[in-house]
């Protein structure tokens, strides 16, 4: 007898349809072979699926058992096969006889020895590939069941033992599907913008940053609160939407890192250290997993002391920087991942820290200085839209009763710029002025006469490339967003050359290659 089940396999994040068919019968040598391109963990279902049916009094008599899991091109990997496999088995040796379509029932769950259903990762993006299939109910381990119930028009069933499943299907018990409410859930930070004392200038370049979702970096030295402005930003970006949270969920379901059940609702925050690999900042691997960039997706990156990273890292974020996605490409595949964040940097100026310090004296030659500013190429620092520099804390900031900018002031003001951007780019694959390109960014960004003759000066004057150009005219056009102008002014101009100067002086004092 052949019995047929509906299970997936992952592609990246996304999910795709595998047929899992077994053939029972007791003609021939008993054997058991599974075809399909099935991966080490696949294959080992056999031995934890057959210890299972027996710890559920059930007995297989001795068979040519042949599986097959379609699309045969294609590999599969992972442990979610193995509650489909069991039933599977079940049926086609008719120990039993299942009262459900079993055809129309999505099957994920890995199985204990015992017949316990253990969770498996990249729930999230298999219920919406049942969803797609239009399957009569999705049927997933207890632990699971939250992720798997966010998806909406999907009936889920949390279930514990195979023996649950087994009674389910031939209707000799009722159990309740999983019910998930989706509503707007807020975020609350135990950090504000307001415990950060002075740094005004640093508080505008964020709010400018975080209104127009463009990269930072932060120059200053040790302890003039470059980290602690850096892990304050997510309090003042706009909540996620549901479609932005169901993005961010689907690339922690299928990297095994969520630590709730359910949707994520706060915007990521990642923090490598700067030892991190290439393939562990960009993602990859012998089995591909997401990177540090794509967890970070819709949220912030940020990258303490970024001279110290490798070269070689820092060189790859590149092209997500650039494009919002990374593509990784293996002989048998080619997966892309998402990967739009704001890049939050920050950096001493020198080796020692205290290159234009007023309180302390630098101590590294010029040689020093020119090898840990050469770390960072002038491409990678052409895609930071904003470089500024954080000063030292003077003492009396610390003693005054003068209250500078608040978070829920500052994300007040950047949802509303992020408002006017929603509207101007309606219809438009843009959501914030740092994806603008191309046609769109000549129409958006466009300047009169008196404009453009003052940002021709400043491009000649300050050897501009042409990327740092249209990094310019992003910004500015943000600055205007903030101030609810319609029309990119000369201010607006001036502010963003303003925040980008800086890597222009460090070209001519130290050199950057």
């Amino acid at each position: 007898m052949i019995a047929r089940l509906v299970c997936g396999a992952l592609q990246g994040i996304e999910a795709y349809k595998v047929e899992l068919e077994i053939d029972y019968t007791k003609a021939g040598m008993p054997a058991f072979v599974m075809v399909g391109l099935a991966e080490g963990a696949v294959k080992e279902a056999k031995e934890r699926v057959f210890t299972a049916i027996r710890a559920c009094a059930f007995k297989l008599a001795p068979a040519k058992i042949t599986v097959n899991l379609a699309p045969a091109d294609r590999k599969k990997a992972g442990t979610a096969y193995d509650l489909p496999l069991a039933i599977g088995l079940l049926t086609a040796s008719q120990n039993i006889h299942p009262s459900l379509n079993t055809e129309k029932i999505f099957f994920a769950a890995e199985l204990s020895l015992n017949g316990t259903l253990r969770p498996v990762s990249g729930i999230l993006p298999l219920a919406l590939l049942a969803r797609s299939l239009h399957m009569d109910a999705m049927i997933v381990a207890r632990e699971n069941a939250g992720e798997a119930g966010i998806v909406d028009g999907l009936t889920v069933y949390g279930l514990d033992t195979l023996m649950d499943v087994l009674d389910f299907i031939c209707e000799k018990a009722c159990f309740e599907p999983v019910r998930h409410k989706q509503g707007e859930e807020c975020r609350s930070y135990d950090m504000d913008f307001s415990e950060v004392k002075g740094q005004e200038e640093a508080k505008l370049a964020i709010e400018i940053a975080a209104a127009g979702g463009h990269n930072l970096l932060f120059i200053g030295s040790p302890g003039s609160g470059k980290t602690m402005l850096a892990k304050r930003i997510p309090t003042i970006l706009p909540s996620l939407t549901f479609e932005e949270a169901l993005e961010v969920t689907t690339i922690y379901s299928v990297s095994n890192k969520l630590t709730a059940k359910g949707l994520v609702t706060a915007r990521p925050f990642r923090s490598p250290h700067h030892t991190v690999s290439e393939i562990a900042l960009i993602g990859g691997g012998s089995y591909p997993k997401p990177g540090e960039v794509s967890l970070a997706h819709r949220g912030v990156l940020f990258l303490d002391e970024l001279p110290e990273f490798s070269r070689s890292s820092l060189e790859v974020l590149r092209q997500p920087l650039e494009d919002g996605f990374v593509s990784i490409s293996r002989s048998a595949q080619s997966l892309t991942y998402p990967a739009s964040c704001m890049l939050i940097a920050a950096m001493n100026p020198c080796p020692c820290g205290y290159y234009g310090d007023k309180k302390h004296e630098c101590t590294c030659s010029s040689q020093q200085l020119a090898r840990y500013r050469a770390k960072l190429s002038g491409p990678l620092l052409d895609r930071i839209d904003l470089h500024i520099e954080v000063p030292s804390v003077q003492f009396e900031d610390f003693h005054t009763d003068f209250k500078g900018k608040d978070s829920a002031g500052m994300k007040l003001r950047v949802e509303n710029a992020r408002k006017i951007q929603k509207e101007r780019y309606k219809g438009t694959a843009c959501l914030t002025n740092a994806d603008l390109s191309g046609a769109m960014l000549e129409k958006y960004c466009f300047l009169e006469q008196k404009e453009r003759d003052f940002l021709g000066k400043a491009v000649d004057r300050l050897a501009l490339s042409a990327r740092s150009f249209t990094r310019i005219l992003k910004v500015a056009r943000t600055v205007a967003d903030l101030e609810e102008q319609e029309k990119i002014a000369v201010s607006h101009i001036a502010l963003a050359i303003q925040c980008r100067a800086l890597d222009r002086t460090m070209k001519n004092q130290g050199g950057i290659a």
